[in-house]
């Protein structure tokens, strides 16, 4: 970007770390060995997948305030998730995704989230019991919260330190 070089931004990274060892290389030049799709379409597939996720979980709220039907609620917003996951393939990579989803810092994170959505989805079809598919729609949005806090370095020891400093 500031650099006389021609090449794309994410080149310019590969050069940079073509000298270091291959577990020292930072992530983004990971993500880019992930896959044959180039970087800028691999922003747009995530950008895409992320805001078609998004927009299916706020198409289940306001379906949901409209027709007050849980079961619609339950099984879009679960789908809105599992596609805003889906999104971060495009960066990652499916391999690279599930290594990091169960990696020693955020595994129970990412089992939790992941038991969530299966839950949502036996309340809503197998039990059809309304209160607890919004439960879990609710313990669905934390788990998925407290999940996308753990990519983002100390986040969730910040939020640890607020709930403790209201708490006591």
């Amino acid at each position: 970007m500031f650099g006389q070089s021609g090449n794309p931004p994410h080149e310019r990274i590969d050069e940079a770390d073509a000298s270091s060892p291959p577990n020292e290389r930072g992530v983004i030049a990971e993500s880019l060995d992930a896959s044959s799709l180039s970087w800028s379409t691999r922003v747009q597939g995530f950008a895409a997948c992320f805001v078609i996720g998004l927009f299916i979980s706020i198409l289940a709220t306001v379906m949901f305030s409209i027709t007050l039907n849980l079961f619609t609620f339950g099984v879009l917003y679960t789908l809105g998730n599992v596609v805003a996951i889906c999104s971060t393939l495009f960066l990652m990579g499916p391999v690279n995704q599930v290594k990091r989803m169960f990696n020693s810092t955020r595994w129970i994170a990412s089992s939790v989230m992941l038991l969530c959505l299966v839950l949502t989805l036996v309340s809503a079809f197998v039990l059809k019991k309304r209160a607890m598919t919004i439960m879990f729609c609710i313990f669905q949005f934390l788990a998925m919260t407290w999940y996308a806090l753990s990519y983002i370095p100390y986040a969730r020891d910040a939020i640890k330190r607020f709930v403790d400093s209201v708490i006591g």
